[in-house]
Parts: structure tokens; C-alpha cells; sequence
């Protein structure tokens, strides 16, 4: 089951990933709650959230160009060691607001490069016919990672505030650049001959970011993943907002501690997923994976939402909103994979960074819509009723995928920018 990561280059990726996500997930779970028992206001928790999107909204796309142009793993280990320095700034003034929304605004801009950097590089270190695979072994460090990240996050925060936090995302992002920097695979991108490589560095720029999203526009396969993802990126922003320590501690009536359990209760349901995916995606269809991951976690969210009208308030309404949340492991984890490959098998590796890019900033305008639309309905419409909006949005998308993503997704894989096979750059 786990022979991809006897693959030298492949499990150091894994093992990088790993880390450094678990001490993100600290981040991402401890963040919010800091801003919201400072203020006690959705709105100021979705703006720490936004401040992290925003630069993917205006900047993702120009990032994958240069994904597209520099050697990947130069470009993760210095993504990695600059989110590390970013986030020190927070330890001098943890309580101002302003300081928290710019080191937050700074970090999601240094980010931009690191996913499409390894989502274009993964086809190198596995080959084609392993992607499904490889992809739910990322997604299964995602699952070990949410599952210490969050209860780990919530206990520091709890002990000794967001500076703790902060230190230990610090360190896992430096463990992670050295660990990606053992890599010895060739990581240079490869180029399409027929590109354009004179004129001034803009109006390059301009040209690659027009190439790179006419690739989307004329596969079906990737136009219906965009609209898709816009659907669910709007219900996981609302979720994201309001669905952690909102719900928990205002309708769940839990603890600071219990908003860590919730969060990281997925990752279970998710690490068992991630095992099934790694042994029977082959078998799977992406479109199977897509669609019955948009659903299942819809249908899942749509229970943690409402877990209070089943058991009330306190330990036990936690529980069923945990039970929930394990629930919503295994779709996660198969449409995730189920992302990750058609991307990668619908774009050769010379457009694949833009793709990545162009796929970033979509989704992050969806998520800042779901971050808007929690922070100010949050507060006037009601937390049950907003996130059980959301969760359906997010089974529209999932029925969206069934009806019109193509049965035999492969058929469009590689001809989109021509049949010329692409050069190393220099």
C-alpha cells in the first residue's frame, strides 16, 4: 500500500507535506479562535480568514506563471523558510488586530507558489499511472496532520496563547524546507516549443497567463472542476467561519478545547479514506471521486450544523457534531484526489503551475464569498441556518459534476496545447 514512498524523492515531499501542515492546521484552528475570544465578533474571525485568501484572489494565477518558469523545489524550500520568518512578527504585538491581518495577508502571498510548485512537480517523482494514488497519500498526511494540527493548536492555544503556535508553525515550515531540499529529481518545468519567449517581461507575463487559462477554457473536464470548486469553495468559507469555534462555543455550548476535536474529527474519517483511495483509486473514476466527494461532505456538514437538534447542548451535541465530521473524511479525501489528477492528467507539465495558479485564485475568490457571506449573515440571519445553506451549495456541486463532467475523463488528458513534446528548460 505504501510502495510509493519508497520512492526516495516522493516520500521526502510526503514526509515535508506532512509537517508542515500539521503545524498549519494549528494555525488555522488557533487564528481564528484568538481573534474571535479577542473580539467576539464573526466578522473580525471571517476577516483573519480573508486576510489569508486575499493574495490568492489577486496574485495565484501570477505566481503559476512562474511556477511555469523556475525550478519547483528552489521554489518550495524558499516558500517555506519565508513563511516561517512571516509569521514572527505576531509574537510582539499578539493581541493588535492589525498586525494579525497583515502578517496573515503577507503569509497567504508568500503561499501562492508553494501548492502549484508541488502539484506540477508530483507527476515527475510518480508517474501517470500513480497520481490517484500519490494524491490520496498527500491527502492522508493532510488527515494525520488535521488530526494533530487542530487538537495540538487548540491545547497550546489554551495553555499559552497564539505566541506557542506561532513558534511551532515557525519550526515545522523550516523542517519541511530541509526535507525538500533532499530532493534530487530534476524540478526544472518543462516549456512548450511553440510558446513565445521574446517581447518585454509583461507582455511575457500577459501571454503566459492568457495561455495558461486558455487551457482551461477549452477542456470541458477542467471548466466543470472550476465551477464546481466555486460552489464548494463558497459553503467552505461560510463553514470555515462560522461552522468551528462559533458553532461550538455560541450553539454546541463546548469548550475552547472541543472546537480542536471537531475540527481534527475529519481526519480521522479521512485517514481511513486516504488508505482505501491508495489501494482502489485505480479502480476509481475521478468522476466518481469528485461528485460523491462534493455530496458526501455536504450531506456531513449538513449534520454538524444541525448536531444541537439532536442532542442538545454540551459534551454530547460535540459528539454528534464530531460523529458528523468523521463522516465527512472519506468524501473529502476521494474528491481531493479526484481534483489533483484530472488537473494533472488534463495539463501538461509546461501549463500545470498556471492551471494550479489559475485554480488557486478561483477558489479563493469563492472562499472570500463564503467568508463574507458567514461574517455578516453570521451575525444577523443566525449560524444554524447560514451553514446549512452552505452545506447544500455544496451538494449542488457535486450533482453539477455527475451531470456534466465527461464519463471517460482521460479522452481530453495531453492534446490541449498541441502534441509537441514539451523541452527542459534551461
Amino acid at each position: 500500500m505504501f510502495t510509493l514512498l519508497r520512492i526516495r524523492d516522493f516520500g521526502l515531499l510526503w514526509l515535508a507535506g506532512l509537517i508542515s501542515f500539521a503545524g498549519d492546521a494549528a494555525l488555522l484552528i488557533a487564528l481564528p479562535l484568538h481573534v474571535y475570544q479577542l473580539t467576539d465578533s464573526t466578522l473580525a474571525t471571517a476577516i483573519a480568514l480573508a486576510a489569508r485568501f486575499v493574495p490568492r484572489v489577486l496574485f495565484a494565477s501570477v505566481a503559476g506563471v512562474f511556477v511555469d518558469r523556475w525550478d519547483r523545489k528552489r521554489t518550495m524550500v524558499l516558500t517555506d523558510l519565508s513563511r516561517g520568518a512571516i509569521l514572527l512578527p505576531i509574537l510582539i504585538a499578539p493581541d493588535t488586530l492589525a498586525v494579525v491581518y497583515t502578517v496573515m495577508i503577507f503569509h497567504g502571498a508568500i503561499g501562492l507558489f508553494f501548492a502549484p510548485a508541488e502539484g506540477a512537480l508530483l507527476p515527475k517523482l510518480v508517474g501517470q499511472e500513480h497520481l490517484v494514488a500519490a494524491n490520496a497519500l498527500n491527502s492522508l498526511n493532510n488527515s494525520f496532520g488535521m488530526l494533530i494540527g487542530p487538537v495540538a493548536g487548540a491545547f497550546l492555544y489554551s495553555q499559552g496563547g497564539i505566541g506557542g503556535i506561532v513558534i511551532v508553525d515557525s519550526a515545522t515550515y523550516l523542517l519541511s524546507a530541509l526535507l525538500i531540499s533532499l530532493i534530487v529529481a530534476d524540478a526544472r518545468p518543462e516549456r512548450d516549443p511553440e510558446a513565445p519567449s521574446g517581447g518585454a517581461a509583461w507582455t511575457r507575463m500577459a501571454s503566459d497567463l492568457r495561455a495558461g487559462i486558455g487551457v482551461v477554457q477549452r477542456n470541458l473536464s477542467l471548466r466543470v472542476l472550476f465551477v464546481s470548486y466555486i460552489l464548494a469553495g463558497i459553503a467552505e468559507g461560510v463553514f470555515l467561519t462560522l461552522g468551528l469555534a462559533p458553532l461550538v462555543l455560541d450553539v454546541l455550548g463546548g469548550t475552547s478545547a472541543q472546537v480542536g476535536w471537531v475540527a481534527s474529527a475529519q481526519a480521522i474519517g479521512g485517514f481511513v479514506a486516504a488508505l482505501v483511495v491508495v489501494r482502489l483509486g485505480h479502480r476509481m473514476t475521478k468522476r466518481w471521486l469528485l461528485g460523491g466527494g462534493f455530496i458526501g461532505v455536504g450531506l456531513a456538514d449538513l449534520s454538524t450544523a444541525n448536531a444541537h437538534r439532536v442532542a442538545g447542548t454540551g459534551t454530547a451535541a460535540v459528539g454528534v457534531a464530531m460523529g458528523s465530521m468523521v463522516l465527512a473524511g472519506p468524501p473529502s479525501v476521494a474528491g481531493g484526489a479526484g481534483m489533483q489528477s484530472i488537473i494533472q492528467e488534463q495539463t501538461t507539465d509546461a501549463y500545470r503551475g498556471r492551471v494550479f495558479g489559475a485554480f488557486s485564485s478561483t477558489t479563493s475568490i469563492a472562499m472570500l464569498v463564503g467568508f463574507a457571506a458567514g461574517g455578516f449573515l453570521g451575525d444577523t440571519v443566525g449560524l444554524v441556518p447560514v451553514l446549512s445553506a452552505a452545506a447544500l451549495i455544496r451538494v449542488v456541486g457535486g450533482v453539477l459534476v455527475f451531470a456534466l463532467l465527461p464519463r471517460h475523463e482521460h479522452a481530453q488528458a495531453m492534446s490541449v496545447v498541441g502534441e509537441t513534446p514539451p523541452q527542459p528548460l534551461p
